[in-house]
Protein backbone atom coordinates (compact mmCIF):
# COMPACT_ATOMS: atom_id res chain seq x y z
CA UNK A 1 0.00 0.00 0.00
CA UNK A 2 1.41 3.27 -0.99
CA UNK A 3 0.49 6.35 1.00
CA UNK A 4 0.61 9.74 -0.15
CA UNK A 5 0.44 13.14 1.54
CA UNK A 6 0.67 16.41 -0.11
CA UNK A 7 2.15 19.87 1.47
CA UNK A 8 3.14 23.28 0.45
CA UNK A 9 -0.32 24.86 0.10
CA UNK A 10 -1.20 28.26 1.12
CA UNK A 11 -3.02 31.35 0.41
CA UNK A 12 -0.93 33.40 -2.05
CA UNK A 13 -2.22 36.65 -4.21
CA UNK A 14 -2.53 36.12 -8.01
CA UNK A 15 1.26 36.58 -9.27
CA UNK A 16 2.60 34.76 -6.40
CA UNK A 17 4.15 31.00 -6.19
CA UNK A 18 3.91 28.59 -4.10
CA UNK A 19 5.36 24.57 -4.45
CA UNK A 20 3.75 21.22 -3.37
CA UNK A 21 5.60 18.54 -2.35
CA UNK A 22 3.70 14.95 -2.38
CA UNK A 23 5.66 11.87 -0.45
CA UNK A 24 5.04 8.53 -1.02
CA UNK A 25 5.48 5.94 1.63
CA UNK A 26 5.15 2.01 1.49
CA UNK A 27 7.04 1.49 -1.66
CA UNK A 28 8.93 3.39 -4.10
CA UNK A 29 7.31 5.44 -7.09
CA UNK A 30 10.41 5.75 -8.75
CA UNK A 31 9.02 3.02 -11.81
CA UNK A 32 5.44 5.03 -11.37
CA UNK A 33 4.01 7.89 -13.82
CA UNK A 34 2.50 10.27 -11.52
CA UNK A 35 0.41 13.18 -11.82
CA UNK A 36 -0.51 16.50 -10.21
CA UNK A 37 -4.32 16.56 -9.60
CA UNK A 38 -6.60 19.45 -8.51
CA UNK A 39 -10.56 19.83 -7.33
CA UNK A 40 -11.62 23.29 -7.66
CA UNK A 41 -15.21 23.34 -5.92
CA UNK A 42 -18.08 22.49 -8.56
CA UNK A 43 -15.75 20.89 -11.22
CA UNK A 44 -14.23 17.86 -11.27
CA UNK A 45 -11.18 16.70 -10.38
CA UNK A 46 -8.53 17.05 -13.19
CA UNK A 47 -5.29 16.71 -13.94
CA UNK A 48 -2.99 19.09 -14.65
CA UNK A 49 0.69 17.85 -14.80
CA UNK A 50 2.14 14.73 -15.21
CA UNK A 51 5.99 13.28 -15.10
CA UNK A 52 6.84 9.68 -16.35
CA UNK A 53 8.83 7.23 -15.23
CA UNK A 54 11.87 8.62 -17.52
CA UNK A 55 11.29 11.80 -16.35
CA UNK A 56 9.49 13.23 -19.19
CA UNK A 57 6.29 15.62 -18.49
CA UNK A 58 3.50 17.06 -19.57
CA UNK A 59 1.49 19.86 -18.69
CA UNK A 60 -2.65 20.95 -19.50
CA UNK A 61 -2.97 24.10 -21.64
CA UNK A 62 -3.90 25.85 -17.97
CA UNK A 63 -1.01 25.83 -16.34
CA UNK A 64 1.91 25.03 -19.24
CA UNK A 65 4.56 27.55 -18.33
CA UNK A 66 3.74 28.58 -15.15
CA UNK A 67 4.11 24.60 -13.60
CA UNK A 68 6.83 22.70 -13.34
CA UNK A 69 6.89 19.17 -11.89
CA UNK A 70 9.40 17.21 -10.22
CA UNK A 71 10.67 13.78 -8.85
CA UNK A 72 13.39 13.17 -6.37
CA UNK A 73 13.34 9.47 -6.27
CA UNK A 74 15.90 9.37 -3.24
CA UNK A 75 13.40 10.95 -1.09
CA UNK A 76 10.05 9.18 -2.98
CA UNK A 77 8.53 13.24 -3.64
CA UNK A 78 6.94 14.40 -6.14
CA UNK A 79 6.72 18.30 -6.32
CA UNK A 80 5.09 21.09 -8.13
CA UNK A 81 6.56 24.30 -8.30
CA UNK A 82 3.72 26.65 -9.22
CA UNK A 83 4.12 30.49 -10.27
CA UNK A 84 2.13 33.65 -11.53
CA UNK A 85 -0.61 31.68 -9.82
CA UNK A 86 -3.88 32.58 -10.87
CA UNK A 87 -7.67 32.63 -9.33
CA UNK A 88 -8.77 29.93 -11.44
CA UNK A 89 -6.17 27.79 -9.74
CA UNK A 90 -7.81 27.74 -6.27
CA UNK A 91 -8.23 24.19 -5.13
CA UNK A 92 -6.86 21.25 -3.62
CA UNK A 93 -4.32 19.51 -5.01
CA UNK A 94 -3.81 15.89 -5.34
CA UNK A 95 -0.91 13.80 -6.12
CA UNK A 96 -1.45 10.45 -7.58
CA UNK A 97 -0.71 7.57 -10.16
CA UNK A 98 -1.26 8.72 -13.98
CA UNK A 99 -3.70 7.95 -15.64
CA UNK A 100 -4.43 5.19 -13.28
CA UNK A 101 -4.70 6.76 -9.95
CA UNK A 102 -4.50 3.53 -8.26
CA UNK A 103 -3.33 4.68 -5.15
CA UNK A 104 -5.09 5.65 -1.94
CA UNK A 105 -5.76 9.92 -2.16
CA UNK A 106 -4.14 11.75 0.28
CA UNK A 107 -5.98 14.12 2.21
CA UNK A 108 -4.71 16.98 -0.68
CA UNK A 109 -3.61 20.58 0.62
CA UNK A 110 -5.60 23.55 -0.61
CA UNK A 111 -3.77 26.64 -2.72
CA UNK A 112 -5.88 29.93 -2.38
CA UNK A 113 -5.39 32.08 -5.01
CA UNK A 114 -6.42 35.79 -4.43
CA UNK A 115 -7.34 38.60 -6.66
Amino acid sequence: QVQLVESGGGLVQAGGSLRLSCAASGRTISNDNMGWFRLAPGKERENVARIYWNGNTYYEDSVRDRFTISRDNAKNTIYLQMSRLKPEDTAVYYCNQYPSQTFSWGQGTQVSVSA
